[in-house]
């Protein structure tokens, strides 16, 4: 009796690797495909990629996808939500990677935003998160130019004698005199 629950139990296990490999190949052989056609989700995007699980397979209905103004946010299969954030709305962009999503080649990136509907969000498991992170540093970067906003970071510096969030010249060659 035991034999044979040991039995089924190994030939089950078997069963499960056997369908693991197998739907690794083919997410492989597609992701592959997909990206040596140059085919791209979403018109005008320089980004895209979806939330991977903690092997780093795509295998969710989360989409990520970023153009030079917005990032954009697709959940759902059945009931889908699409969100949307104006890339200057955002202020911080951190990189976060645990010893499994290092193994993985994956990272999450965190994200605070302005934004009202979206708030601050994660971008979970992420391939060339890296790379990504560099991406969306320099975009908000550009779009918070382009838009002229500027943050409050220096209010509170030891060169704001007047607590306006400015620093103080005297002389007027446009540098905080010490």
């Amino acid at each position: 009796m035991l034999d044979m629950i040991l039995t089924g139990l190994l030939v089950f296990l078997i069963a499960v690797v056997v369908i693991f490999i197998i739907a690794v190949v083919i997410t492989v052989i597609y992701e592959k495909n997909r990206k040596a056609s140059g085919k791209k989700r979403k018109e005008g995007s320089i980004w895209e990629d979806r939330k991977r699980n903690c092997f780093g397979l795509p295998w969710s209905f989360t989409k990520y996808s970023l153009d030079d103004q917005r990032f954009y946010l697709e959940r759902g299969l059945l009931s889908t939500r699409y969100d949307e954030v104006r890339l200057y709305r955002m202020t911080d962009v951190v990189l976060i990677r645990s010893l499994m999503q290092k193994m993985f080649g994956i990272g999450t990136l965190k994200i605070d935003s302005s934004d009202k509907s979206l708030g601050d969000f994660r971008i979970i498991n992420i391939k060339d998160s890296e790379r990504v992170k560099e991406l969306f540093s320099q975009k908000i970067e550009e779009q918070r130019r382009a838009n002229r906003v500027y943050s409050r970071e220096s209010i509170g510096s030891p060169d704001d004698l007047d607590h306006d969030g400015m620093d103080f010249d005297m002389d007027g060659d446009g540098h905080p005199d010490d």
